[in-house]
């Protein structure tokens, strides 16, 4: 793989906080960023998550106890999870390499990994927020596991050693201590976990346009259009574009989320074992000046509730489908359900609900760097729900690869050649 020199051009398709945090990365270091995006800076995957940046991320879906809950999660006893048995019968492959990983030595690996991206992320986050003037939607203090009974608390036990081992900050917290950091939560949690290791933001579409506003002050281009066509040409690639341009560039980088997928197979003949973490969310008023200071996540109602500069945001947890399916609307409104016995909610706001697909690979773990067999052409896909809290990190190790640099993170779990052949 030819390596990247400063001054050289490199097109970026994909303007999610991954897109845009490759994009800074590689402009800081002197190339010449042009981004495309059909809908433009964190207005797709990137506009529907809780905000949350926590260490605590780095537990994947596909543990080694995922082996014993998958009876309940196949009879869909589990609040948090649907899933489509067309789609799973039609991905069934992605589904046995998904389970094939829920194993020890991979979930090691993977949360070894992870941690160290995440990490890397959240440091360069607190960095760029200030130099993009949008460090005042960041809140530093935390978030919060409730459990309601006793029981559910120790069964999380396994999550809490493994948050332990690698040094996450937490504390353990009664009904009592509980209510003194959240108030206005009624009383039906009887035990809490503290991820102290952690920030939020109030907008995160609003981070992401600040960061593509302030890669527009660096110099980077950012172009409303649609990628329809690649073609290699001797020094490069060329992208062909939905409103007729052709933009020339040494160097391509595909961060498109979940529509990587398709678009490589169609352009490339490249298939990404790729499966799609669909989810959901809806904005309310707080009802009687009821208020969050933090993200909640209720793991018996399998939601996400956040404060947002909409409201408060209620997020659900995953659907396992494909990408374009009609949106079901059950697994919200049962969150909506959860949700109120736990928080006095008022009406929901005039914004419309939304659906999104998060981008999964069957070991949870993204794909940074060279597309093997395709010169100048480099990937930064498959960021599961995380994206928002590994799209820095993901931008530097990316921008490391190309220029040669020492990395910050070990780029090794995250190699495309897992999964692609040159």
């Amino acid at each position: 793989m030819t390596q990247a020199r400063p001054g050289q051009k490199v097109v970026v398709l994909g303007a999610g906080m991954v897109g845009i945090a490759c994009a800074l990365s590689l402009q800081q270091r002197g190339m010449a960023v042009s981004v495309v995006d059909p809908l433009g800076p964190g207005a797709a995957t990137s506009h529907g998550n809780a905000g949350v940046l926590a260490r605590s991320s780095l537990l994947p879906f596909n543990h080694p106890g995922l082996w014993t809950q998958l009876p309940g999660l196949l009879r869909g006893k589990n609040p948090g999870f649907r899933y489509s048995p067309r789609w799973m019968l039609d991905q069934w492959r992605w589904g046995l390499s998904f389970l094939g990983h829920a194993r020890s030595s991979v979930f090691l690996e993977t949360t070894t990994a992870l941690d160290a991206l995440i990490r890397h992320s959240g440091d360069v986050h607190h960095r760029w927020m200030t130099e993009a003037g949008v460090a005042h939607r960041r809140r530093d203090d935390g978030w919060l596991f409730l459990y309601r009974s006793e029981a559910t608390f120790e069964a999380a036990a396994a999550g809490r050693e493994t948050l332990a081992r690698f040094g996450v900050r937490t504390r353990s917290l009664d009904a009592d201590a509980l209510h003194a950091l959240e108030p206005h939560l009624k009383p039906v949690f009887r035990r809490a976990l503290w991820v102290q290791d952690a920030s939020s933001v109030d907008s995160p579409a609003e981070v992401v346009r600040g960061y593509a506003a302030w890669l527009q002050t660096l110099g980077g281009t950012l172009r409303i259009d649609k990628a329809q066509r690649l073609t290699r040409d001797a020094p490069g690639w060329t992208v062909h574009t939905a409103s007729g341009m052709a933009l020339a560039a040494e160097h391509l980088v595909i961060a498109l989320g979940p529509w990587s997928r398709d678009f490589l197979r169609e352009q490339l003949d490249l298939r990404l074992p790729m499966g799609f973490e669909r989810g959901q969310h809806r904005h309310f008023r707080p009802a009687n000046g009821a208020s969050l200071n933090r993200p909640v996540y209720d793991t018996a109602g399998g939601y996400v509730m956040a404060p947002m500069a909409q409201g408060l945001r209620l997020t659900t947890g995953v659907e396992l489908n494909a990408q374009h399916a009609p949106p079901h609307r059950e697994q919200l409104e049962a969150a909506e359900r959860a949700a109120r016995e736990a928080m006095p909610l008022g009406e929901r706001t005039e914004e419309a609900d939304w659906l999104g697909s998060r981008p999964t690979l069957p070991d949870c773990r993204p794909m940074i760097g060279a597309c093997p067999g395709r010169d100048g052409l480099w990937l930064a896909v498959g960021h599961q729900h995380i994206g928002f809290s590994t799209g820095p990190g993901t931008g530097e190790l990316l921008a490391q690869l190309m220029l040669g640099e020492p990395t910050a993170v070990d780029p090794h779990p995250f190699r495309p050649q897992r999964f692609l052949c040159g």
